[in-house]
C-alpha cells in the first residue's frame, strides 16, 4: 500500500505501510516489556539493521547518538539485529554486544532474519524511518545519513504536530543494571617490559595496567568518559610497543592513534584528527591532518607502525620520524583479493601480528588469516571470502574460521588465531600449511599475548576472553584438540536473478534542501565487481553513473556481486557561499542465484524510496 497524500504546505513523499517487528530473540533495553507499531503510534521510529561483527553498523551508532539525545521525546530508534555470522545469532552474545558498544535504545532481536525480510533489506547498514502514522517514508543503506535524517525527522515534527498525530514523551529504553567487574570487554592486550600487562578496557574507554598475574588491577589510564582529551579514550582498542618506549593506541572510535608513556602517565594524539575519513579524503600527509577510518589494531613492523584500519577495509602506516601516515595497503573495496597491496582487498583487517618478514593480519569478515611480506604483496593463508566460515581444521585450502580478531606470532614461525565467534584458539603453520585448534570454550577471544619461554621453559600464552571480561593463561598443548568440523554460509537469502542481462539501480535521492555536488565534476561513483569474477560476464569495473545494465556468464548459477556506491550532495541555498556537504557510501555484498524468471532488476537504495520497484 502506497500513500502520497500531504497535509497542506507538507513535502509530498511516498509513503508505505510499515511491517511489523518480529523477532524470535524477543526485545532488549526495555525492561522486559514487548513492543508492536501500535504501541509507537505518534512517535518517529527509526528502525537500525545493524550487526555486531559490521564496523559501518558501529559507525552508524555512534552517527545516530546526538541526534538520539537531541529528539528523545518524538524519535525512538529501534536497533533490529540482524546476524551475518552463526554466533551473532546467540541471544546472549546479542545481550552482550548492546553493552559492549552502549546501545541506548530499545533492541529487537530477529536472529532468523524475520524483521530484514519483511522490509525487504539488502545490506547492514539500514535505516528506515517510519512516520507518526505507521507508515515508511525513507531508506538510507550505510553511512553518512545523520544529517539527512535529521532534516527530515525535524519536517516530521512539524508535519504530525500540525496535523496532530505527533506524540511527545519518555521513550521505551530502559538501561541494564550496571555489572561490576575490573574489566568489561577488553579488546587487545600488551605485555610491558616490566612484566605487566597493558589492556585496553574498550567499553569503559580506558587503558587498564595488571600485575603479572593477569587479574590484578595495579592503574587505570583515562578518565572513563568518551572523548580525545589528555585523559580520555573512546573505544580503544590495539596496543604496540615503541622503540622509545611509549605505546600506541588505536583509539578507535575516536579514529585516532595515540600514545601513552607508562613512565610519565601522558596521553597524546599523533593521529587523525578525531573526524572518520571519508571516500575523497586525503590518503597520506602530516598525520595531524588526515582523517583515520576506526582503527583496530597496531603492530611496529619495518620501521613502522602499521594500521589495521577495519573502517576502510585498508592497512595504513605512521612514521614517528616524519610524523606523516599514508594508505599503505588496500583499495577500500570489502572482499579477499591477494596481490601487490595498492590493488589487494581486505574486508575488516582487526588483528596484526610482526614477525620477521611477515605481518600477520587477522582479516576479520572474510573469516582470513592473510600476510603481507616485506615486498608488500598480500597472500591469504586461511579464509576463502565474505560468506563461508564454519570451524574447521586441516589443509588450510579448506579450514575454516569464524570471524577473527586477532593473530599472535609463535616462536616457531606460526601464528595463533583468536578465532572470535568459534570461541576457540587456533593456529596456522606455513611449514606444513595446517590449520589446528589449540583450545576451545574460551568467550570471544579477541587477542593473545605469549609470555614465558624464557631459558628453558615452554610458552604460556594469555587469551583475552572478551565476554568473560578476563584474561585466561594457556599452556600451549603439545597435541591440537580435536573438534567436530563444521561449514556455514550467511543466512541471507541468495537473489534469485534471471540469465543474461541484470539492471542494476542504486536509488540515491538527495535529501531535502540538498543536491548533488558538481562544483569539482561527477558526485556519484559505483563500482561492480564479483565473486567469481566469471559470473559477470559484461558491467564491471568503476564509473560515476548509479544505473548499470550487468550482463551474467553462461554456465555460473551463483555467486556474490561486490557494489560500492558513493554519492555527494550539498545544502542547495543560493545565499550559502560555502555549503555544508555530505558524503553517502555504502558496500553491499549480494549473493545471488541464476533461475529461470529470476528478476532483471536489481535495485540497492542508498538513500530515498524505489518508487519503480513499489517501495
Amino acid at each position: 500500500m502506497t500513500d502520497a497524500a500531504a497535509a497542506p504546505n507538507t513535502p509530498r513523499r511516498t509513503r508505505v505501510r510499515a511491517p511489523e517487528l518480529i523477532g524470535k530473540g524477543g526485545w532488549l533495553n526495555t525492561g522486559g516489556q514487548d513492543y508492536t507499531l501500535a504501541d509507537l503510534r505518534g512517535r518517529i521510529v527509526i528502525l537500525d539493521f545493524w550487526t555486531f561483527c559490521c564496523v559501518n553498523c558501529l559507525h552508524v551508532l555512534d552517527e545516530l547518538r546526538e541526534l538520539e539525545e537531541r529528539h528523545r521525546d518524538t524519535v525512538v530508534i529501534i536497533g533490529v539485529h540482524s546476524p551475518k555470522f552463526v554466533h551473532e545469532a546467540e541471544h546472549q552474545a546479542v545481550v552482550d554486544a548492546v553493552e559492549r558498544y552502549e546501545v541506548e535504545h530499545p533492541v529487537l532481536d530477529d536472529p532468523e532474519l524475520a524483521t530484514w525480510k519483511q522490509y525487504a533489506v539488502r545490506a547492514w547498514p539500514t535505516l528506515v524511518v517510519i512516520d507518526p502514522e505507521g507508515y515508511v517514508v525513507a531508506q538510507h543503506a550505510g553511512e553518512g545519513h545523520a544529517h539527512a535524517i535529521e532534516t527530515l525527522v525535524a519536517e516530521l515534527e512539524a508535519e504530525h504536530e500540525a496535523k496532530g498525530t505527533l506524540r511527545r514523551g519518555d521513550g521505551p529504553y530502559v538501561p541494564p543494571e550496571p555489572v561490576a567487574t575490573d574489566l568489561r570487554f577488553p579488546g587487545k592486550a600488551l605485555r610491558l617490559p616490566e612484566g605487566t600487562f597493558l589492556v585496553s578496557d574498550t567499553t569503559r574507554h580506558q587503558l587498564v595496567e595488571l600485575a603479572a598475574d593477569g587479574e590484578t588491577v595495579l592503574r587505570r589510564i583515562g578518565s572513563g568518559e568518551r572523548g580525545l582529551g589528555p585523559d580520555s579514550f573512546n573505544e580503544p582498542q590495539g596496543l604496540a610497543l615503541l622503540p622509545d618506549g611509549k605505546v600506541a593506541v588505536a583509539d578507535t572510535v575516536n579514529h585516532a592513534i595515540r600514545t601513552f608513556d607508562p613512565q610519565t602517565g601522558e596521553i597524546a594524539t599523533v593521529a587523525g584528527t578525531g573526524k572518520q575519513w571519508w571516500q575523497g579524503s586525503a590518503t597520506s600527509g602530516p598525520a595531524l591532518d588526515v582523517d583515520l577510518s576506526s582503527p583496530w589494531d597496531v603492530a611496529w613492523w619495518q620501521d613502522r607502525l602499521w594500521i589495521a584500519m577495519a573502517g576502510v577495509h585498508q592497512l595504513w602506516t605512521y612514521d614517528p620520524a616524519t610524523e606523516t601516515v599514508e594508505a599503505a595497503a588496500g583499495t577500500t573495496n570489502e572482499g579477499l583479493v591477494d596481490g601487490p597491496a595498492a590493488e589487494a582487498w581486505f574486508a575488516q583487517p582487526s588483528g596484526l601480528a610482526a614477525a620477521g618478514d611477515r605481518l600477520w593480519i587477522a582479516d576479520s569478515e572474510t573469516s582470513a588469516v592473510r600476510w603481507l611480506d616485506t615486498g608488500l604483496v598480500v597472500h591469504t593463508a586461511v579464509g576463502t571470502g565474505l560468506f563461508d566460515f564454519g570451524h574447521r581444521d586441516g589443509d588450510a585450502e579448506q579450514a575454516l574460521l569464524q570471524h577473527p580478531l586477532g593473530v599472535t606470532a609463535l616462536p616457531d614461525g606460526s601464528v595463533a588465531v583468536s578465532d572470535t565467534y568459534n570461541h576457540a584458539l587456533r593456529r596456522y603453520d606455513p611449514e606444513t600449511g595446517q590449520v589446528t585448534t589449540l583450545a576451545t570454550d574460551l568467550r570471544e577471544p579477541s587477542d593473545a599475548v605469549l609470555v614465558g619461554g624464557e631459558g628453558s621453559g615452554d610458552p604460556d600464552i594469555v587469551v583475552i576472553e572478551s565476554a568473560r571480561h578476563r584474561l585466561t593463561r594457556l599452556r600451549l598443548p603439545e597435541e591440537a584438540v580435536r573438534v567436530e568440523s563444521v561449514a556455514h554460509r550467511t543466512q541471507r537469502a541468495a537473489t534469485e536473478v534471471g540469465p543474461g542481462k541484470l539492471r542494476l539501480d542504486v536509488i540515491f535521492q538527495a535529501p531535502a534542501g540538498q543536491k548533488l555536488d558538481l562544483r569539482y565534476g561527477p558526485s556519484t561513483r559505483l563500482l561492480v565487481s564479483s565473486t567469481p569474477p566469471e559470473l559477470l560476464a559484461s558491467g564491471d569495473g568503476a564509473d560515476t553513473d548509479l544505473n548499470r545494465d550487468l550482463v551474467l556468464a553462461d554456465g555460473v548459477t551463483e555467486g556474490v556481486l561486490h557494489v560500492s556506491a558513493m554519492a555527494a550532495s550539498c545544502d542547495d541555498d543560493p545565499a550559502i557561499e560555502y555549503p555544508a556537504c555530505h558524503v553517502h557510501q555504502q558496500d553491499w555484498g549480494v549473493p545471488v542465484r541464476v533461475v529461470d524468471g529470476g528478476t532483471d532488476r536489481l535495485a540497492l537504495v542508498l538513500a530515498g524510496m524505489d518508487e519503480a520497484g513499489g517501495e
